[in-house]
């Protein structure tokens, strides 16, 4: 089965010279859309290839590597409006479109937008803004501790919002966070507590011995290095601390 908006390994069917048609099977046969096919494919041979919808709701493949996939979240660009809504650049031959009905707000041209990929119920590749109709608010399979991946959402009065690896809400703390953070930005993160209502506190260092023992040998290098002294101490800024070493006060201490 084909898994449109996700990589495929198919085999060619047809080549021609002038153009490449994998086999989908019950889906049929996919045109490669890449100007020029892998040299020497031969019929047989299986590529690896992104499937996603043409103009018409057709499926066409590429090897070309898109900005994000279906079910993921990413920062793109608006290159044009249209009567249908907002297209987005996702790194593919075909613009990607936010339909109206998902515009939380109007998105204008060569703005930034993050946004979800999904499927519609034509089984076309569409955006949304409305990222809180995709994504929990509950923890499910996450543990503490756990590192995991996050993108930067927007900044609330607590600290700021981020995608969980691609399915959850998760906030990172003002008073925790020492560096500048922006929209869709991807970063290493860890589960720093599953609260009761299981919605997650996220940090962006590890805690505990783990995260504590680098630090102590980063700190004995520095001394080493500089004939026992360091221009840091507990009463130093936690943004000098985070600078100097990556991590909070609290952890340096």
């Amino acid at each position: 089965m084909i898994n449109i908006g996700h990589f495929n390994s198919l085999p060619i069917k047809i080549n021609n010279g002038r153009q490449v048609f994998l086999d989908g099977q019950e889906s049929g046969d996919i045109l490669l859309s890449d100007r020029q096919a892998p040299r020497e494919a031969s019929v047989g041979d299986i590529l690896k290839v992104f499937i996603y919808t043409g103009s018409e709701g057709e499926l066409l493949a590429s090897t070309k590597r898109p900005y994000v996939e279906v079910d993921g979240v990413a920062r793109l660009k608006v290159v044009s409006i249209g009567t249908a809504g907002a297209f987005l650049d996702w790194g593919m031959p075909k613009d990607l479109l936010v339909p109206f009905s998902e515009q939380d707000y109007e998105l204008e041209e060569n703005r930034s937008y993050l946004v979800y990929l999904y499927l519609d119920d034509n089984n076309r590749i569409a955006a949304s803004t409305y990222l809180n109709s995709f994504l929990s608010d509950e923890a499910v399979y996450l543990n503490e501790g756990d590192e995991v991946d996050l993108i930067i959402s927007h900044k609330t009065d607590l600290g700021y919002k981020a995608v969980v690896n691609q399915k959850f809400w998760g906030v990172l703390y003002h008073n925790e966070v020492f560096q500048t953070l922006r929209e869709g930005q991807k970063l290493t993160g860890y589960i720093k507590k599953i609260r009761e209502d299981k919605k997650i506190d996220l940090s962006l260092n590890k805690s505990g011995h783990q995260h504590v023992l680098p630090v102590t040998e980063q700190i004995i290098q520095r001394l080493e290095a500089n004939d026992g002294e360091l221009p840091l101490s507990d009463k130093s800024s936690p943004e000098a601390i985070n600078t100097a070493f990556g991590v909070s006060k609290k952890v340096f201490k």
